[in-house]
């Protein structure tokens, strides 16, 4: 395999805990985080014994739930386990008061034996290299279940982006790009948007590539705008992808989407569109909600005049016609299906004993916890994994990808085509093996995506 370049930090495969990351502005003295503990117990090996419901453990636990699925031994877990490369890098911010402020950034390469990386960029004030790595694991089984030559990288900047003008998130962002610029690329690491960035952001990032590379370069990034290089459809892909798997798990049922009471936590990129689609399906979507609070009308909400509404205050609070709901009740609410669109670890042992939804169908990254998962699978409730539900917005960047790499553009009809038929040919691959194995649908598609990341790794064999 190719010797990492100048600047990051090479990963360890020895299974050894990394040290707490450095100073900001500096590479961790390790790259490796510890590879997931055994699959026979989930608990943290604390002196007090508590459930670790971290992101990065929930993902390395479901890593060795594959791996002991699929029979590997610990040096491949290892490699598996440990991401290929991190770099973690200081982003100064002059302010637009003149003030200078300093932010930590990241970008993790999980795997790359499939392909370059992909992986989005978060803007929040909670991003660290943890969650950076959980989330780049996740993006590594997600690329492999949809099976699109990728493999899983992410970013992030520790800040919050609602405290910032529009010209000072663009230097927070082009500083960003200029410090990663080794490692990322159309050919090493495609970024895309996440939360807290937008078409605007990954606009910049490509500018400032191009800029320094000195020609025009647009396969850097994906989810741009189309002005720029960017595809038809990539702005609501995830959210497609979230309905055509919801459709497909419901018909194994013998149920349709036009039968079904839905709640929708989360109305950003991912559950706005989802609600809205939904909505057309002639599903009734009874709830949704947001970081500032949630609605809830028993018969359906107008969901075309709850985005009209959010354009305004920014938020579903005071929609019209609707009574509030706060995040946690909307978990609970009696319906058919239910989307957690929102952030990492909302299903955890307690609220997931409380859920009444027959279907949970992951449009977030990582909404279910270890305890969470086990709660719902013995309670029959049947969960859409999120590297299947929300594989959307990658299999389209993918797409967008190739476009600007040809430069030659297909037709919002062809995408979406294209999208369907991928994203139903996934769920049907992994509700098979699951009915076959008689296993969950997370557990089967993750067993998916490692076998395919790991047959990648058997067949490139270990350099030197």
């Amino acid at each position: 395999m190719d010797h990492p370049p100048a600047g990051t930090t090479t990963s360890r495969t020895d299974g050894a805990r990394p040290a707490t990351p450095g100073a900001p502005g500096t590479s961790d003295s390790t790259a490796a985080p510890t590879p997931a503990a055994r699959p026979t117990t989930d608990r943290d090996p604390s002196p007090a014994g508590a459930l670790d419901t971290s992101p990065l453990a929930t993902a390395q636990h479901q890593l060795a739930r594959a791996v002991q699925i699929l029979g590997y031994d610990e040096g491949l877990h290892a490699m598996l386990a440990t991401p290929r490369r991190e770099m973690r890098v200081a982003v100064p911010l002059r302010t637009d008061d003149g003030r200078t402020e300093v932010f930590t950034g990241y970008r993790v390469q999980h795997n790359i034996s499939r392909g370059p990386g992909k992986g989005g960029l978060r803007y929040a004030a909670s991003v660290d290299l943890d969650e950076v790595r959980a989330l780049a694991m996740w993006m590594t089984w997600k690329c492999a279940v949809v099976d699109v030559p990728y493999g899983g990288a992410k970013g992030g900047v520790t800040i919050d982006p609602h405290s910032h003008s529009r010209a000072e998130l663009e230097r927070v962002t082009r500083r960003y790009t200029s410090e990663i610029m080794p490692i990322i690329g159309p050919e090493r690491d495609i970024m895309a948007p996440d939360i807290g960035t937008d078409e605007q952001t990954m606009a910049w990032v490509m500018d400032t590539y191009s800029v320094n590379r000195g020609y025009t370069i647009p396969a850097v990034t994906t989810g741009k705008p189309l002005t720029v290089g960017g595809s038809l459809g990539r702005a609501t892909a995830t959210s497609q992808g979230v309905v055509h798997t919801a459709r497909a798990a419901l018909a194994r049922d013998g149920v349709d989407l036009a039968e079904v009471r839905a709640a929708v936590q989360g109305f950003g990129k991912v559950g706005s569109h989802a609600a809205r689609l939904l909505h057309e399906a002639g599903a009734r979507v009874v709830a949704v909600s947001d970081a500032h609070g949630g609605v809830q009308r028993a018969d359906g909400l107008d969901v075309p005049a709850l985005v009209e509404h959010v354009a305004s205050p920014g938020s579903v609070v005071g929609f019209a016609d609707a009574g509030p709901i706060d995040n946690h009740d909307l978990l609970t609410l009696d319906v058919d299906l239910l989307v957690p669109a929102a952030v990492e670890g909302v299903l955890d042992g307690s609220t997931a004993a409380q859920v009444k939804a027959r279907w949970v169908v992951e449009g977030a990254n990582g909404p279910t916890t270890t305890e969470g998962d086990r709660v719902l699978a013995e309670r029959g409730v049947v969960v859409v994994p999120d590297i299947l539900a929300n594989a959307g917005g990658v299999v389209v960047s993918y797409f967008e990808w190739v476009q600007a790499n040809q430069a030659y553009w297909w037709t919002a009809q062809e995408i979406a085509d294209r999208l369907e038929h991928q994203m139903t040919a996934s769920h049907d691959a992994v509700a098979g093996l699951a009915r076959a194995e008689g296993i969950t649908l997370r557990d089967a598609a993750l067993t998916i995506g490692v076998r395919r990341v790991a047959e990648a790794h058997q067949i490139r064999g270990l350099y030197p």
